[in-house]
């Protein structure tokens, strides 16, 4: 995967310089979002990988998605403010019809549309998806309705477009606990105020998350993705991709913290000598690396069978725990290395610690992932 994408790795790692750690730390700081450093991966047309080229799109896979979020976490700049762009179309490209594929992918791929919504957990059902309670009543032939709330919607104010999950079928009137729950593409620019409210919540990182309230919106019939009721099986596919971005970042995370330390630890002297000499500095970093380099080639696995049409949910949760708990120890180290310094915004390593602890929670929690692995893969009793 280095070799085939080495020039992605170098122009990306081109467009970030432009953005250093100055930039990172002002947003950080005022809570903004990074208009400038998304419109430049617009325009570079890497936030289009996945797209078809038809649309507008590169048509690659997601090996050269995740290498692109790879390199941008490793850069020290942030992708989790666009991230969703990439992979959230893929419902619509998988499910969707062609009106639906020709009025939204084209526009998704030059930036003139956002879609980085992704309406699914609620604060009563959190990763319980199929116990989620917003509906979606059918409006006579015009619609459907929707009420309800949904919780860590992510960059909802930054976004044109939503992908929403919703009760179509009362959950006591389906055979299967999967069935009941459809997809809609919801345009928030004529939703807002006419039945869809977005309340920020305050976070310990700048991640743009939101609340978002439903009341009696209506939206139109053409909304709905693919056939209604089947909507939590559209929705996996995506999570796998998801996944598997989200791994790369952190492997890209990992790979930040851990050059930092070497570098730190190389330069820094104490008692006549540089810190990287101790055993207690030097292991622990070679240490992260080797977990980092073991975790990389889950990633890689799981970015071919993805790509090779094979089931990969395993490889795409275990790709997401290694890399998120490998980001995490690297994170860690970093930290002790750094000493009381790593607590300096300048150096930003405060920053990265904050925003990739994130991962081992989001967008599934590690726990899950180690109940998953339990239960489907090693076939053990469901675990509680």
């Amino acid at each position: 995967m280095t070799d085939e994408y080495a020039d992605i790795r170098e122009q990306v790692q081109k467009l970030c310089a432009q953005f250093p750690g100055e930039y990172w730390r002002k947003l950080d700081a005022e809570r903004a979002y990074p208009t400038e450093f998304v419109q430049a991966l617009t325009e570079a047309g890497y936030l289009s990988v996945l797209i078809p080229e038809e649309y507008g799109g590169s048509g690659l896979g997601i090996s050269a998605a995740a290498v692109i979020m790879e390199e941008i976490q490793k850069s020290g700049c942030n992708g989790g403010a666009c991230h969703a762009q990439m992979y959230t179309m893929g419902t619509v490209l998988r499910h969707g019809t062609d009106d639906q594929k020709n009025k939204y992918l084209p526009g998704i791929a030059s930036g003139e549309l956002r879609l980085q919504a992704f309406g699914v957990t609620e604060p009563t059902s959190g990763t319980d998806t199929l116990s989620l309670r917003t509906t979606a009543v059918r409006d006579g032939n015009d619609g459907y309705i929707v009420n309800g709330q949904k919780i860590w919607t992510s960059r909802a104010e930054h976004s044109d477009l939503m992908l929403l999950l919703a009760r179509t079928t009362p959950k006591e009137e389906v055979e299967k606990r999967t069935e009941g729950l459809s997809v809609f593409i919801v345009d928030m620019r004529e939703a807002l105020g006419n039945g869809l409210e977005i309340k920020p919540i305050r976070t310990m990182i700048n991640h743009a998350t939101t609340e978002v309230f439903f009341d009696d919106l209506k939206i139109p019939a053409d909304s709905l993705v693919g056939q209604e009721g089947k909507g939590f099986r559209y929705i996996l596919d995506g999570m796998n991709a998801e996944r598997i971005l989200i791994a790369a970042e952190c492997i890209g995370d990992a790979r930040w913290f851990i050059e930092k330390a070497r570098d730190y630890a190389n330069d820094r002297q104490v008692f006549g000598r540089e810190i990287g000499k101790n055993q207690g500095i030097q292991f622990p970093i070679a240490e992260a690396y080797m977990q980092t380099e073991a975790a990389n080639l889950m990633v890689e696995e799981a970015a071919r069978k993805y790509e090779s049409g094979e089931r990969a949910g395993a490889e795409a949760n275990m790709a997401k725990y290694l890399a998120s708990e490998a980001s995490w120890k690297a994170a860690d180290m970093c930290m002790q290395t750094h000493g009381g310094f790593a607590f300096a915004e300048e150096y930003d390593v405060e920053r990265k610690f904050r925003e990739t602890r994130l991962y081992r929670i989001a967008p599934v929690s590690n726990n899950l992932v180690l109940s998953f692995v339990g239960e489907h893969v090693l076939g053990m009793p469901k675990s509680y």
